[in-house]
């Protein structure tokens, strides 16, 4: 047996987690060597009860490892450990690194410089439109958006991320086989192009609430600063910022309105030393020793109206009608396009000021937006 199988056994086995595994490290020296140890020796090792020893003697009778590989390369991913190159550098720098990560698309160097943007699930037009601005910026100045994959702030942070032909990663709390939520399937799908989907959950692991914490860890682990878009005080976006602290990484914090309990979770942030974020200018000044010059971001005017269109660009804005208010479901009927390329679609005109989006969520071609 070699190392990496070995890593993928314990993480495979249930009571044995990163704090457990360093402890049994530091007792035996290498993976092979643990699943290799007495029932009796194993005892030794502080933390390690009867149960964690029994299941570490009984692995071979418990866990179907051949299986587990099986699984992993039919649906199209791989598994790396902390041995492998592509693991991610700042993710080895935290305390508790998972054991093994479960992969499906790439990791390439340049994401050892991603920043994270999480938020509410439940998030208001307000919230999603800064986390899709946020992700396209930070996308187009050569940032890689880390996000959960979930519902609201995430999906619209990992969209804009897409629309600006940039890199993209979503931290998952479930296997990689799984897609949760299920609407975001399309999505998940597109990430593998434009970056990567990844866990450290075995193959065929539902998510519940412990597996969402865990995924926030890694969220703010392998990231060099997280945003809080939205997040009422309950929010587990809280949760990442606390470990993105803990870990010595920067948090932001993106306020709101006062009235609306969306916004108190960041402006609590904020109160605890959280830095201000008011546009992208505000995260990437934190870092601009570790980037180059960034491309003129398209926040501002200038070379916006010009840009050239993609194709799906070009029909979605065909199918407004100047002065006519349509919905992204309008756009979708009239384009024949998926909901997912007409919503990256509808982002990208609109920061490139050809069309405006209205309350509602309702979309207007602008005023002289001629198509090329």
């Amino acid at each position: 047996m070699e190392a990496r199988e070995a890593y993928v056994a314990l993480n495979l086995i249930e009571n044995v987690g990163p704090a457990r595994l360093r402890q049994l490290e530091e007792s035996f020296g290498d993976p092979v060597a643990i699943l290799r140890a007495s029932r009796e020796r194993l005892m030794q090792v502080p933390q390690i009860g009867p149960e964690t020893a029994e299941s570490i003697v009984r692995w071979e009778s418990t866990i179907d490892l051949a299986g587990e590989f099986r699984n992993v390369e039919s649906c199209g991913a791989r598994v790396i450990t902390r041995l492998d190159p592509e693991y991610p550098t700042s993710l080895k720098e935290i305390y508790d690194p998972p054991i093994v990560l479960y992969i499906k698309g790439s990791l390439l160097s340049q994401d050892n410089r991603g920043v994270a943007i999480v938020g509410s699930r439940q998030t208001t037009t307000y919230g999603m439109e800064v986390a899709r601005k946020l992700g396209y910026q930070l996308a187009y100045a050569g940032v890689t958006v880390v996000s959960g994959g979930a519902r609201g702030i995430d999906t619209g942070a990992h969209l804009g991320a897409i629309a600006a032909k940039g890199r993209s990663i979503a931290v998952l709390g479930t296997g990689i086989n799984l897609v949760f939520p299920p609407e975001n399937r399309e999505l998940f799908e597109r990430l593998t192009e434009h970056g990567a989907i990844l866990t450290q959950f075995p193959f065929n692991r539902s998510a519940d609430k412990q597996s969402f914490p865990i995924r926030n860890r890694i969220v703010a682990g392998m990231t060099l600063g997280t945003v809080v878009v939205e997040a009422n005080l309950t929010s587990g976006a809280l949760i990442t910022a606390n470990f993105a602290t803990d870990y010595g990484r920067q948090v932001f914090a993106v306020p709101g309105r006062i009235d609306n309990p969306r916004s108190r979770g960041c402006h609590d942030l904020l109160k605890k030393g959280a830095k201000l974020c008011e546009g992208v200018d505000d995260i990437l000044s934190e870092f601009e020793y570790l980037f180059p010059p960034a491309p003129v971001l398209p926040a501002t005017a200038q070379g916006l109206s010009s840009a050239a269109l993609t194709d799906n660009e070009r029909v979605v804005l065909e199918a407004l009608t100047e002065g006519e208010e349509q919905s992204p479901d309008q756009v979708i009927h009239a384009t024949k396009l998926s909901p997912s390329a007409v919503s990256v679609a509808l982002l990208s005109l609109e920061l490139k000021r050809r069309v405006q989006q209205l309350p509602g969520k309702l979309f207007v071609r602008r005023t002289n937006s001629s198509i090329p």
